[in-house]
């Protein structure tokens, strides 16, 4: 009972700060008051809010107690390769796909040497912002090897180009590298993004290779900088 008894506080809690009860800046009440609000032991409230901590939700604060951290930011997986449709749904908020472009283009040298094609190659480039909740927060610029991928239309790229390549061609997409920065904001980013006055955005460059090892996709994915903390999971290896 001990072991639901804290989750069902830490649910609770979570609750509360989700629906803004408990806004970002804010402190929880203490816990002798947590104590005596839930009828439980003092270890219980302290694993509920260890819990808390643990997720990213408050910052305990010797002294001042837990402040609730700002929780309006999505998680946005480093270390995994993930579309947008299957981000969304994990998200669970009102989202779309805007494209801008989906067309086939000759390689200029940036390119040749991003996706390690010739000028006798072509590439699709797709331009897509992404919104949730009615703001696009997410330009991203996708070019694949029409060596690899033959075809795309407007209406996969609404939708899910991965889902695409690996359900309807039997691609088996492997690995990526990835390299994350913070640019300034290009004349694209505040034509495609609603950037609400900020002047950076964060930058994933992801190299993306099939199961054979062949690099297929160069992607430049522009993220808003209130909007997304990027997530990763590492354990210390011990000599």
């Amino acid at each position: 009972m001990g072991e639901n008894k804290y989750l069902s506080i830490y649910n609770d809690l979570l609750s509360k700060i989700k629906n803004g009860i408990f806004q970002s800046g804010m402190k929880l009440p203490s816990e002798n008051q947590l104590v005596e609000q839930y009828g439980t032991s003092r270890e219980t409230i302290r694993k509920a809010l260890n819990l808390l901590s643990e997720h990213g939700y408050i910052q305990k604060i010797k002294g001042k107690g837990s402040i609730v951290l700002d929780v309006g930011k999505f998680d946005f997986p480093v270390s995994g390769l993930i579309s947008f449709k299957e981000l969304a749904q994990k998200i669970g908020k009102p989202s779309r796909t805007i494209v801008y472009e989906c067309d086939l283009v000759k390689p200029d040298e940036k390119l040749k040497k991003h996706l390690h094609v010739t000028s006798k190659d072509e590439v699709w480039k797709v331009i897509r912002a992404r919104e949730i909740e009615g703001e696009r927060i997410i330009l991203d610029k996708d070019f694949f090897n029409k060596q690899f991928v033959p075809s795309l239309t407007r209406e996969i790229c609404e939708d899910s180009i991965y889902e695409y390549l690996e359900e309807e061609l039997g691609i088996k997409i492997s690995f990526a590298k990835k390299e994350i920065s913070v640019d300034e904001c290009t004349e694209e980013d505040k034509k495609y993004l609603d950037l609400k006055g900020y002047t950076h955005v964060v930058v994933v460059r992801n190299y993306v290779y099939l199961d054979d090892a062949s690099l297929f996709q160069y992607t430049e994915s522009r993220h808003r900088l209130d909007k997304f903390r990027f997530v990763d999971f590492a354990r210390r290896e011990h000599l």
